[in-house]
């Protein structure tokens, strides 16, 4: 019997076995491809880790390596200073939490050590102009100096918002002070208004939106992060 191809139930038949086979081999593909995927996202995420302590382009092959040598352990904290997971077990508490998953009360804070010396590494996320922007800001063992910094983005305008994601904005919040005696705390200011001051970094020029994303995020987890950080002078 010759198959009629002008009827509509041939058509419909012949949609649906297409939607079904190309359906089947996109999710045979990402199955395939998800294992390699999260595997870049973890290299990802610890090159950026590894960056806001001033270690940088570091070959893709030694990353993990790099990471397993310097990051101690990858608390859990709470913005009352407490230690929900401690860590131990290496990518196995902090590391996991996504961004998105972020609050006052589920905050990874990774300790390291570089050369010897104690290092903090605070994560933070915002908002920028066009999207998403987040951080590092890793601290020395006074909990009161920036050690180094690293910015990213996921849609800023490049030569402008997107200049955060670059060393000629990081590197100057290399020795700023946390927060002084006095109240005030590490921020982002108007571009060339910095005036060395020991709380303040400069702006991105053409840019306020992005830098006062950054900034708002900044104030938003350092006053999250301070109870734990002040701790460790005065331990109770």
């Amino acid at each position: 019997m010759k198959l009629n191809t002008e009827n509509n139930l041939y058509t419909i038949l012949y949609i649906v076995v297409v939607v079904i086979v190309v359906a089947f081999l996109l999710a045979f593909s990402y199955s395939g491809l998800k294992s390699r995927s999260d595997a870049n996202e973890r290299i990802n995420k610890k090159e950026q880790i590894l960056a806001a302590l001033n270690l940088r382009n570091l070959p893709k092959d030694s990353v993990d390596a790099v990471y397993k040598q310097v990051v101690v352990s990858d608390l859990v904290i709470s913005a009352d200073g407490q230690v929900v997971k401690k860590g131990e077990k290496q990518d196995q508490d902090g590391f996991q939490i996504e961004r998105k998953a972020f609050s006052k009360d589920n905050l990874p804070l990774y300790i390291c050590q570089i050369d010897g010396d104690t290092k903090y590494v605070l994560p933070m996320v915002g908002k920028g102009l066009w999207g998403s922007i987040w951080g590092f800001i890793s601290v020395n063992a006074d909990g009161k100096t920036v050690y180094g910094a690293y910015f990213a983005h996921e849609s800023e305008t490049a030569g402008l918002g997107a200049i955060i994601n670059e060393p000629s904005f990081q590197n100057q919040f290399q020795g700023k002070l946390i927060a002084t005696a006095e109240g005030d705390t590490l921020q982002v200011v108007k571009s060339g208004a910095a005036n060395n001051e020991p709380t303040k970094c400069d702006g991105v020029t053409g840019a306020t939106l992005t830098s006062n994303g950054v900034n708002m995020m900044i104030h938003t987890y350092l006053n999250y992060y301070l109870p734990y950080l002040n701790s460790l002078n005065n331990p109770q």
